[in-house]
């Protein structure tokens, strides 16, 4: 008899990368659950997104990370939890852990990685150093708490870099003007979102990945933004404009947390500031990133 899947409970769902996650663990047919402060947001997309989750069979959940009797009774319910909340809420992570210590049944923990591998980063950026040293703190905890773990480690999202050739304010590769950060040749590992929520789900019942880094790391994936936009140019027929920001001056608009729109203000909006950072960060982030051949999901 074939061995059943994990029960996987994930939260964060109705994020970015949380969706993916969810869908994973259903399309690989785990008994999938999802914990939700609403079970009707007011947010009508989240509101969709609960639904469609709920009509492929999902269990959903209602409880908070800060509710520790909600969250002790979520995971009663299940073997593994994901964890995919957002920046603000990464430190909130360690009650996850005492969560999972209480019940004494979890048997895979993965907290809210999903980019670079923060021990290894050597940037000076002001902006995104708190993020970064909250994730190294939860990391430290989790390895000390002795309930198994891996940490998914996929680079930069492709989603958010590659259908845009890593433009703001584009909901296609533009056909005509783009910028280039720096001078576009330092690589970048780029993977789908869906690739990555199926390599972390195929981790959980890998016991190669248990207490490891798991590098998602193709190398035709590694690529830098120019020749992401040379792909483009070739499919279309012809070069685009470009305009060159150095690096020297993207990292100072950055450190000095300025929105970038006040600087490009027929292209930007201030929503660039957070995803030009991990834009950059992925880019600079590359040669420091010493490869760990440690994969779950070969």
């Amino acid at each position: 008899m074939a061995e059943s899947k994990s029960k996987v409970l994930i939260i964060g769902a109705t994020g970015y990368i949380g969706k993916y996650l969810g869908r994973a663990s259903v399309k690989l047919e785990h008994p999938t659950f999802i914990l939700v402060r609403s079970l009707t947001p007011s947010d009508p997309a989240k509101a969709q997104l609960v639904k469609s989750f709920q009509d492929s069979g999902v269990t959903v959940l209602k409880g908070d990370v800060g509710d520790r009797e909600s969250l002790v009774a979520a995971l009663r319910q299940v073997d593994v939890v994901i964890s995919s909340v957002s920046g603000g809420a990464l430190a909130s992570q360690v009650k996850i852990l005492e969560a999972a210590k209480e019940t004494g049944t979890i048997k895979r923990f993965l907290p809210s990685e999903f980019g670079n591998d923060v021990d290894r980063l050597e940037i000076d950026f002001k902006v995104l150093e708190g993020v970064f040293q909250t994730k190294r703190d939860v990391r430290r905890e989790i390895e000390k708490s002795g309930i198994p773990y891996t940490f998914v480690i996929p680079g930069g999202y492709a989603g958010y870099f590659v259908a845009n050739l890593a433009n703001d304010n584009v909901s296609a590769p533009p056909r005509d003007k783009v910028t280039i950060w720096d001078d576009g040749t330092t690589k970048a590992i780029l993977n789908t979102e869906e690739d990555i929520a199926t390599y972390a789900i195929k981790s959980v019942d890998d016991p190669r990945a248990a207490n490891k880094y798991l590098h998602i790391r193709p190398k035709e994936n590694i690529l830098s933004q120019g020749e992401v936009v040379a792909l483009w140019e070739k499919k279309i027929g012809h070069t685009l404009e470009k305009t060159l920001v150095s690096k020297e001056e993207l990292k100072k608009m950055l450190t000095l947390n300025t929105h970038l729109h006040s600087h490009y203000s027929s292209h930007y909006s201030a929503h660039s500031l957070t995803q030009l950072t991990k834009l950059l960060v992925s880019l600079l982030s590359y040669s420091n990133d010493t490869f760990c051949p440690i994969s779950a999901a070969n």
